[in-house]
């Protein structure tokens, strides 16, 4: 009776590492969208295939004086992988995690009358490089290499003619791994991948390949809250002071801040008029974008100090653009860089109540114009919020 010696279930070989292009890319690029770093949690679902070299079975099979009658591949599956990972620049991020690459076989039945089996379950953890180029505010794409330590679990059984010597190898060795991809934000913190991956394995009886995956996923960064610091005031040496009041409003020198007020005019509780508009003049963006500057940022505290001392003021948040691009991107992007002062001000505790909006105007409402031979995109002063008190 033959004797079936070796078990085969070769996988495809790899058809080359793209992902090193790509990451060289990266590598080049200048952050425009993903301005956080930090830690970040997510997983993935979706499509795994293995190729079966079926003419070395075959082959394999004839040598020993077996007929191959007929052979019927199990060469797709599903998997899914969880990853952890930390995002140490805005292009660049370190992820680990576990993947189950799913199971693959194959059933032949043979001349001398008998049948072979076998099958491989695939699964490990692995560490990558993730290279990341944004391409707009919320949509990305991204290249991963890295290593992976894989588990090879295989079975084979025969019965009739075909004796199997080695029922149950088993491997675990460390191989490459590279994909590319792109992402989606939702939010700050929550976004959506699509991507492929390839895995090169050992597949337990001396023969390495790789398997194939495509899957999407959610990833969820753990970003810090934005606070708010409000600059502390100067202390006001006291002295005779809580005994004066010089310009007559009803507030002691010691508390006026504003000593030279006009009779008439509504005074605050440090003795200062009652601001009818807050100066944000300077909370400017860059180019095509909404995100907010340091210098913008030190003119909000400013701003949520003021507000914090007159709680009934009612204010409108207006976001505007320079006069580039079309008349319906330059509204949505007004619109989102009024929502990113109100999100700031709610939350360093002004109470959203008192904010209306946030509006966008598009470019309707230039403040400068730099005249002919100037391109309107330079206009750095148009592109801005307002904040408008309106009591």
């Amino acid at each position: 009776m033959p004797t079936f010696l070796e078990n085969d279930m070769k996988l495809a070989n790899p058809s080359g590492l793209l992902a090193l292009a790509i990451l060289a890319a990266l590598a080049s690029s200048k952050a425009t969208a993903y301005d956080d770093t930090g830690w970040y949690v997510g997983g993935n679902y979706g499509w795994t295939a293995a190729t079966i070299d079926d003419e070395r079975i075959i082959s394999s099979l004839a040598e020993r004086g077996f007929t191959v009658n007929a052979l019927e591949e199990f060469d797709t599956d599903n998997g899914y992988k969880v990853f952890a990972g930390w995002q140490f620049s805005p292009n660049f991020a370190l992820e680990g995690g576990y993947v189950d690459l799913g199971s693959y076989g194959y059933f032949l039945d043979t001349t001398p009358p008998g049948t072979l089996s076998g099958d491989i379950d695939l699964r490990g953890i692995y560490l990558d490089l993730v290279g990341r180029m944004p391409i707009s505010e919320r949509f990305s794409l991204f290249a991963r290499i890295g290593a992976i330590y894989a588990e090879a679990d295989t079975r084979f059984f025969g019965t009739g003619a075909v004796n199997v010597l080695d029922p149950n190898p088993t491997a675990e060795e460390v191989n490459y791994k590279f994909g590319a991809g792109m992402e989606y934000a939702f939010t700050r913190a929550l976004s959506m991948r699509i991507e492929a991956e390839r895995y090169r394995v050992d597949d337990a009886i001396g023969n390495t390949g790789d398997i194939d995956m495509l899957s999407a996923g959610l990833v969820y960064r753990f970003l810090p809250p934005i606070a708010a610091v409000i600059p502390r005031e100067a202390p006001v040496a006291r002295e005779t002071c809580a005994d004066l009041d010089d310009d007559g409003d009803g507030i002691d020198n010691c508390r006026d801040r504003c000593p030279d007020s006009v009779a008439g005019q509504a005074i605050g509780p440090d003795g200062c008029p009652v601001p009818l508009t807050i100066d944000l003049r300077g909370v400017n963006f860059d180019f095509d974008r909404d995100t907010l500057r340091p210098d913008a940022i030190v003119i909000l505290d400013e701003a949520v100090a003021i507000l914090g001392r007159y709680p009934d003021l009612r204010f409108e948040l207006a976001g505007h653009t320079d006069e580039c691009g079309s008349d319906g991107y330059n509204q949505d992007l007004s619109q989102r860089r009024a929502r990113v002062v109100y999100d700031y001000l709610a939350n360093a505790g002004i109470n959203s109540s008192r904010m209306t909006g946030p509006n966008g105007y598009g470019e309707s409402r230039p403040l400068e114009s730099l005249g002919d031979g100037f391109p309107a995109c330079k206009s750095e002063t148009n592109r801005r919020t307002e904040l408008n008190v309106q009591n």
